[in-house]
């Protein structure tokens, strides 16, 4: 797995919010929804996207956009439009003066809008973004991408919507994975792009010895890397590997993996059966409790509390019919609301590991008297001590990364002082 394909993996929807637009002219739509991500394809007509602060896009059929959230915007069929109609967080959708339009617009399955046969069509597919995967990826995107018909040529859009109207079992598995190939080649023509100004990461991809140490990371997050056995690999020294590392990346190999490893972290404590020391197995720390402490440190808040924020802001009001949970009868239109990555999951509770995996790791205390306690206090303690040997490791091998650097840099410039002096 490459960095891409890493960060890709990402953005995974579950229930995601699927909808076919169909609008006569005069439509304005003022999204204020907040979702991080967004995909719009324009099937029949034109639509103007209008960023607040940012002049108008067009456009055209066969065009597809995406646009990274939360920021508000406009999509209609002129920019002079004023907005008719306005979507909320959880899909809600109102006049501007706060009428709801709930039902008034259902035209079907997953199928909204003012005629069934309007001039213009639109398909939408809306992700709640959690896991900070999917944050190294929006750090990447501008706030619209636009790939225009002629620049690429994929049959997603026309399969997505063949199947974005079917009520048939299954249907919302189907759907979620035609948005999610849907981003995917998306993006991937998007960083082909020299104007797309592509991230650190993915350019280093291209390079020989940095691509390679990268897709080991990737490939095996919980393997316990070094920057000695990830140079032996690649044929350079340490020194250099590191140099070349955090020249190309923009930071060294250590604090990398340590922020990959959270990154997968933060998306798989969202698979509503995982515990946290089955976690931190998956992306190499020792315990939980070593998991917990990083993951507090770099996140500010634990594990547990990252989840049930999560699972909290995925649900919503009802609202449109494409909606998560639901087939998308035009009946259903009451559902999860604002859909993606983990909106339509039940929230479920987290299944109560042992005690010196969810105690310790949460909280690191006992409660006095409580029986046990003071082996839970031993279980911390040991915990505490791993994950602060791992952290001094990472920590010696980061700064002998910057002195080698550091060193480097004075010997380039020690001919040009010399002549100064």
């Amino acid at each position: 797995m490459d960095a891409l394909a890493g960060l890709l993996d990402g953005p995974r929807a579950r229930a995601a919010f699927l909808l076919r637009c169909v609008l006569d002219p005069p439509w304005s739509l003022r999204i204020r929804d907040e979702a991080p991500l967004s995909i719009v394809s324009v099937v029949r007509g034109d639509a103007w996207v209008t960023f607040d602060g940012a002049a108008p896009v067009c456009l055209h059929p066969g065009d597809v956009a995406v646009m990274r959230g939360p920021d508000h915007y406009t999509v209609a069929d002129d920019p002079g439009t004023a907005p008719q109609i306005v979507i909320h967080p959880g899909q809600r959708c109102t006049t501007p003066d706060g009428d709801d339009l709930h039902d008034e617009m259902d035209l079907g399955v997953r199928t909204w809008g003012t005629s069934a046969d309007g001039e213009s069509v639109m398909l939408t597919g809306t992700y709640q973004v959690n896991g900070e995967i999917s944050d190294r990826l929006l750090r990447a995107l501008p706030t619209l991408v636009v790939l225009r018909a002629g620049d690429w040529d994929s049959p997603l859009v026309g399969l997505l919507g063949s199947e974005i109207v079917r009520d048939e079992q299954g249907q919302s598995a189907v759907l979620d994975r035609l948005l999610d190939l849907l981003l995917i080649a998306v993006l991937r023509a998007w960083f082909s792009r020299p104007e797309a100004e592509a991230p650190a990461w993915y350019q280093a991809q291209t390079d020989p010895v940095v691509g390679r140490a990268l897709r080991m990371l990737h490939n095996n997050p919980a393997h316990p890397w070094t920057v000695a056995s990830l140079a032996a690999r690649s044929g350079l020294s340490r020194a250099a590997l590191a140099r070349r590392f955090a020249d190309l990346v923009g930071e060294p190999p250590m604090s990398y993996l340590t922020s990959w490893r959270l990154a997968l972290a933060a998306d798989l404590l969202l698979e509503p059966d995982a515990t946290v020391a089955a976690v931190a197995r998956q992306v190499g720390y020792g315990s939980a409790f070593a998991l917990s402490t990083a993951f507090k440190r770099v996140h500010g808040v634990s594990p547990q509390e990252h989840r049930k924020r999560s699972a909290g802001g995925s649900s919503g009001a009802a609202g449109l019919p494409g909606s998560a949970g639901s087939a998308g009868s035009a009946g259903s239109a009451g559902s999860a609301g604002s859909a993606g990555l983990s909106a339509g999951q039940e929230v479920v509770a987290d299944p109560a590991p042992p005690a010196e995996d969810q105690d310790a790791a949460e909280r690191g205390t006992h409660r006095g008297g409580q029986r046990g306690g003071d082996r839970l206090g031993a279980l911390a303690s040991a915990a505490a001590g791993d994950v602060d040997d791992q952290h001094r490791r990472e920590d010696d091998d980061e700064a002998r990364d910057e002195d080698e650097t550091r060193a480097h840099r004075l010997a380039a410039q020690a001919p040009v002082l010399s002549q100064i002096t």
